[in-house]
């Protein structure tokens, strides 16, 4: 029916827990796999047009064995959705850089769904290995994520509210909006225009990450006007104890109406987000093409190539609130010319002995093909 109304992408929900069996986890079992190709033939044939995205909330390596054409060639990527968010709290980009170099490649004609929010709760969907690769503890470093994140660690920025937490062991996830998790309702309550900017530069940042790492970019309706937390559901019975509806609330048209306007962050966050879309659509390498993972030397700066046959272009993103060098010797060494153009700022950089990223800037940068 949906097919026939012209749906191209259907997602299926939870992919991982379709096939149930007693005695078992429930859990990725083989015959989930089984059903899922047998749903995908069966389009296939009745409907070709159409294609599956996979949403799986589990490891990641087994959240990467339900993309394929034989399966969902799309898949919603909620690793990189909580590593950013992860680097954002820690101003540190290792478990970022390491997990998107080992897992982010997948088979051909498959893409994954990058996002920042959705409407469900931030779950911190990466691996032990990962936490532990990053110098942390794992049940500890998850427990600081959900207390950062819902305010409760001293110089935290984030507005969000705690959703399932484990009363036992303190493992929880996250509600909120972008905006909010970001800083940006913080710094707006205290009048703090310092922490205005910070905010907008985190948002503007994580997002410029999703529109550039390749892949299928997702906005979650409100993040395009830096939408903060609606606690009018704590007022209705039947929605007050999920905490999910801070970010489940209508289309706000008025708040809209300021888009344009770049003296609020409202209009800042609009803009900046359109520039990145334009970038993204006037590079080649943004389009068909594959990602290297770079080690920038410098634990604070996530840096990625795109490349494509007739480009490459490189990402580079600081994700602390203080400026980052970079060294020029080591930029040359991956193929960057001595002066380039950051195509998001617009203006001309000139590396002689090393380059400069100030608090939360992105740069995306052209290097010799």
């Amino acid at each position: 029916f949906l097919a026939n109304q012209g749906i191209e992408i259907l997602r299926l929900d939870a992919v991982a827990f379709i096939w149930k069996q007693i005695g078992t986890s429930c859990q990725n079992l083989p015959q989930a796999h089984w059903i899922i190709q047998a749903f995908n033939d069966a389009v296939q044939m009745a409907a070709p047009a159409m294609v599956f995205k996979s949403e799986a909330i589990v490891h990641p390596d087994e959240v990467k064995k339900y993309i394929s054409f034989e399966e969902c060639p799309l898949s919603y990527n909620p690793q990189l959705m909580a590593l950013l968010w992860n680097s954002l709290a820690t101003r540190e980009v290792k478990m970022l850089s390491n997990a998107m170099a080992r897992g982010f490649a997948i088979p051909e004609n498959c893409e994954w769904v990058n996002y920042v929010r959705c409407h469900d709760d931030i779950g911190w969907a990466f691996s032990d290995e990962d936490i532990i690769h990053g110098g942390f503890d794992p049940a500890l470093h998850r427990k600081f994520l959900t207390q950062f994140y819902t305010g409760q660690v001293e110089g935290s920025f984030a507005r969000g509210q705690p959703f399932q937490i484990d009363p036992v062991t303190g493992d929880g996830r996250v509600s909120g909006t972008t905006a909010s998790l970001a800083g940006l309702e913080k710094a707006l309550y205290e009048q703090d225009e310092e922490e205005v900017d910070l905010s907008v530069g985190r948002i503007l940042l994580i997002h410029g990450i999703i529109v550039t790492i390749g892949g299928v970019p997702l906005l979650y309706l409100g993040d395009e006007l830096a939408s903060e937390n609606n606690y009018d559901y704590q007022d209705v019975p039947e929605k007050q104890g999920d905490s999910r509806w801070l970010h489940r609330f209508a289309f706000d048209w008025e708040r809209a109406k300021l888009r344009n306007d770049a003296s609020t962050p409202i209009g800042r966050v609009y803009q900046g987000l359109m520039r990145l879309i334009q970038i993204r659509l006037q590079n080649m390498a943004f389009h068909r093409g594959s990602t290297e993972i770079i080690n920038t030397g410098n634990d604070h700066v996530f840096g990625f190539f795109r490349n494509q046959e007739s480009q490459s272009v490189l990402v580079l993103g600081n994700f602390t609130e203080h400026d980052q060098t970079l060294s020029a010797r080591h930029l040359r060494q991956l193929g960057l010319r001595r002066t380039v153009v950051d195509q998001v700022a617009g203006r001309i950089v000139t590396a002689a002995q090393e380059m400069i990223l100030e608090p939360y800037q992105l740069m995306v940068l052209a290097r010799n093909v």
